[in-house]
């Protein structure tokens, strides 16, 4: 597998400067308000059933186990954790999709001088919802199959003691996905196209999703993760990615430029 995962991770950290370049913070403004209310009003409905869901997971252990539920606590936690945060970040991402690629947009104009034929203004982006919102469910059902594929594993006597690291570990690579994907459509590249680049990276990748994921789980990171991990991505397209994704090609994959 190529890359490093350390690189991966600096990309995100990178993420935090760039997000404070006065040229960007309008157009981070928008996705990091959006990204604090879904937060927001997702822990306000959550919090109070948290411990609720842990228990009934531990229902499946069997009576003569209890002993060993202190060492299986931390799995089950972050097992919940994980999906908990992964399935706010889906909901964030569909909502602010259009901004995301806005910011996107801006940051690799920023990040190499040149003009990149995107949304251009914020009312653009908000006329490309409904493309943005196809892209998304496009990523959605990439998704779907694995996680049906863990909630398998996680009712699979024995083999469930794996679920928590399965599900950490999908999450860390959908983060890529969904991040990265931004500045490849916003280049018209297709979600195939954007798979097999970071495939190629796979290390890279794979250090910059772990990075995002954890950051979902950090009080106060998490209001901020969804800005600095597009302009993270950002980042990684134009420093790597861009010569490692084929150029653009007629696909069936929705990569139409943003209405005018």
């Amino acid at each position: 597998m190529k890359g490093n995962p350390f690189t991966g991770f600096q990309y995100l950290l990178r993420g935090f400067k760039l997000i404070r370049q006065p040229k960007l913070r309008l157009f981070v403004l928008i996705p990091l308000t959006i990204n604090c209310i879904v937060f927001a009003v997702f822990i306000a409905a959550t919090v109070s059933k948290f411990n609720q869901w842990i228990e009934s997971i531990f229902d499946y252990v069997p009576s003569w186990l209890d002993f060993i539920r202190w060492i299986i606590w931390p799995f089950v936690l972050t097992l919940m954790l994980t999906i908990v945060m992964y399935t706010f970040s889906i909901i964030a991402n569909l909502l602010a999709s259009p901004f995301n690629g806005l910011l996107a947009e801006k940051t690799e104009e920023l990040l190499t001088g040149e003009e990149v034929a995107g949304y251009e203004t914020i009312w653009q982006a908000l006329l490309s919802f409904p493309k943005s919102i196809a892209r998304e469910l496009i990523k959605l059902g990439y998704y779907l199959p694995l996680a049906i594929l863990g909630l398998i594993i996680s009712f699979i006597p024995a083999i469930n003691i794996i679920a928590p690291a399965y599900w950490f570990f999908l999450g860390s690579w959908m983060m890529v996905i969904q991040y990265c994907d931004y500045p490849m459509d916003n280049n018209l590249r297709s979600f195939k196209q954007m798979k097999l680049a970071i495939k190629k990276q796979r290390l890279t990748s794979s250090g910059f999703g772990i990075g995002v994921m954890v950051g979902t789980m950090i009080p106060v990171v998490n209001f901020l993760i969804m800005p600095v991990a597009i302009c993270g991505a950002t980042a990684y397209w134009v420093d790597e990615l861009k010569a490692a994704c084929p150029d653009q090609s007629p696909n069936n994959d929705i990569i139409a430029k943003p209405p005018q």
